[in-house]
């Protein structure tokens, strides 16, 4: 009986070795060939199996391999794919090419919901997890998508209506949003464009604030490229850079949607992925607890510095459930505020598709819920994921009542933007309720348009008015606003112009002064330290000076372009004459450095729904 044993035990011990010396890991790192960048989130794949892993942050994979396989297949979009024959090396590294045609092989392909989906099984699943061993995609058979609706804002005449307030908008969730249905080959919907989003996804070269204050101004003004007789007043506002190891100590509490919605690959592995990355970033001194929510909220991990700790909750996240959002908003809260720290940075950071549908769901309960939550000092931070039941609408709203921003992540590039290469202007504000007030000099100034923020227009009695909310900014945020305004002087009758009548009880009329300086505009702004209540104010005068067409900045170009490219996208009426071709010459003409790529990617999108428009038009 006991050699039987000795026998089976050998036999199985004999099998196993040989089993282990049939196997041996691959490890790796995959760069742009261009400029031997790292490339995070590339499919590398055992060829003819569904085995195989996504590159890390840096660029990194490591995967188990057997004797029998014999081609490792490179995979991301707009990159040239590669086959790498497995040889003896436990080493193999890879560049890959760039493909300019990969987008427009997306859009060949994206006509059709049936094509679309194919596609989307192919292509975008491949950007989604680094420790997947899968990459399929199953979009949803229902959409039930929610945007909120935006009328375009209109030309005002300068003299009835001298003043235009707003809020400031730092959330760029529009433009990885649009950027995901054009990857799906579908033209996004016109109120998914927000055209400021998109214009705030972008780094912009401004000079950093000299002064007491935490932010500097900076204007430009040219005529306006898509209207030859307009002009186009370009503002940036530049936040204070603050070094990592100089930010204050970090209170967050991750609040994850775990309910059944969240299921997919491109949300709960996505989010888990993306919270890893933002771990890492983590100091000794930022401490992190994890609330989850489902048909019920809980507490995962408790307040805690230790990263070991955090990546096995993360790590050991599973998704099911009906989703009881506002329960897990009190939750994460109260947790906030247990482990709150004065003069730190208290955050809340949200990560959901937005489908609430247990408990307080309504939008106007959340919203104030998340209101009167934030007469804590807790900030919140929501990130949008999945496709399908996305809650755009919803989110953005949360976000600004929560003194905080709104990203989309659809891919782990952009949980990587997001969570590490923006990490203190996610995580740390410089100032609250930043709001903008111009007053345009109707001497110079016949009518303007603000271009975008339709949804943070505010009353004009709002800009002294410190109670009134208004968006935050953080640490190295941009926040650029673009006016198209009519010269007092033109003569072109094409700009449509929404005129008020003549007041019965009393006249408007302009003072001598006004006539007799060179003053466009006066720009005044007003802003709030983080843990203030009273706002200070900041003003600057725009003088009616343009600059000359082969001196203007890459800021100014490249912030044209994206805006006449949403204004396209949108079919807007007031896009004058431009066209695809137009944003395209604007923006190779100001891609910089384009340290990041983000710049070119913009052009390739540009192409890829140049090529829709193109063939759409065929039909």
């Amino acid at each position: 009986m006991k050699k039987h044993i000795y026998f089976l035990v050998f036999s199985f011990l004999l099998i196993s070795l040989t089993t282990i010396a049939q196997t041996r890991t691959i490890t790796g790192k995959v760069t742009d060939a261009s400029n031997s960048q790292p490339l995070p989130g590339v499919a590398v794949a055992i060829k003819g199996t569904n085995k195989g892993v996504a590159t890390d942050a840096a660029g990194n994979y490591k995967l188990l391999v057997s004797t029998s396989d014999k081609t490792l297949s490179f995979r991301y979009i707009g990159y040239k794919s590669k086959d790498v024959t497995i040889k003896k090396d436990s080493v193999i590294n890879v560049a890959l090419e760039a493909d300019n045609r990969a987008l427009e092989e997306v859009v060949v392909t994206g006509y059709s919901k049936k094509a679309s989906r194919a596609l989307a099984g192919k292509v975008a699943g491949v950007s989604v997890m680094a420790d997947q061993a899968t990459f399929s995609y199953a979009p949803p058979v229902f959409n039930t998508e929610e945007y909120q609706h935006l009328p375009e804002s209109i030309f005002l005449e300068a003299k009835k209506n001298p003043l235009s307030t707003f809020s400031i908008d730092v959330d760029n969730a529009s433009y990885s949003n649009v950027r995901r249905f054009i990857n799906e080959g579908q033209l996004p919907p016109a109120d998914a464009v927000r055209i400021e989003e998109m214009i705030n996804y972008f780094d912009y070269d401004y000079p950093q604030p000299t002064n007491e204050h935490p932010f500097s101004v900076t204007t430009e003004l040219a005529a306006c490229p898509w209207n030859k007789e307009n002009l186009l007043l370009h503002i940036g506002l530049q936040g204070k850079d603050i070094p990592t190891y100089n930010l204050p100590a970090s209170n967050i509490v991750f609040l994850i949607d775990v309910s059944g919605s969240m299921m997919s690959q491109d949300k709960l592995p996505l989010v888990k992925s993306g919270f890893k990355m933002l771990v890492e970033q983590l100091r000794p001194q930022d401490k992190v607890a994890i609330v989850v929510y489902a048909g019920a909220a809980g507490l995962v991990l408790p307040s805690t510095n230790k990263k070991a700790e955090m990546l096995a909750a993360i790590e050991a996240l599973e998704a099911g459930g009906a989703t009881a959002g506002a329960a897990g908003i009190n939750q994460a809260y109260q947790e906030a505020e247990k482990h709150f720290i004065k003069g730190g940075n208290n955050r809340v950071i949200l990560a959901t598709d937005g489908d609430f549908n247990v408990g307080v769901s309504s939008s106007g309960e959340l919203e104030r819920l998340i209101e009167k939550k934030r007469e804590t000092g807790v900030f919140l931070t929501v990130l949008g994921f999945g496709t399908g039941n996305l809650k755009d609408s919803r989110m953005e709203q949360l976000a600004n009542k929560g003194n905080g921003n709104y990203a989309y992540i659809d891919n782990i590039l952009e949980a990587k933007k997001v969570f590490v290469n923006e990490f203190g202007g996610t995580l740390f504000t410089i100032a609250k309720d930043v709001k903008l007030q111009l007053e345009f000099n109707p001497a110079h100034v016949k009518a303007y348009r603000l271009i975008g923020y339709e949804n943070r227009a505010l009353q004009n009695e709002d800009f002294n008015n410190d109670q009134k909310d208004a968006g935050d900014m953080g640490a190295g945020h941009t926040v650029t606003a673009l006016y198209e305004i009519v010269p007092a002087a033109s003569k072109n009758n094409k700009t449509e112009l929404q005129t008020i009548d003549d007041l019965k009880y009393q006249e408007t009329k302009l003072n001598n002064k006004a006539a007799a300086t060179n003053e466009l505009l006066t720009l005044k702004l007003r802003y709030k330290e983080p843990a203030g209540d009273t706002s200070k104010l900041l003003q600057t005068i725009v003088t009616t000076q343009t600059v000359a067409p082969e001196k203007l900045s890459d800021n100014y170009r490249f912030s044209a372009a994206v805006a006449a490219y949403g204004m396209l996208l949108r079919e807007s009426k007031f896009k004058g004459t431009a066209n695809y071709g137009k944003v395209l010459e604007l923006a190779q003409q100001a891609r910089g450095k384009d340290e990041d790529g983000n710049r070119g990617e913009f052009v390739k999108l540009v192409k890829a729904v140049q090529l829709m428009d193109a063939r759409a038009s065929k039909k």
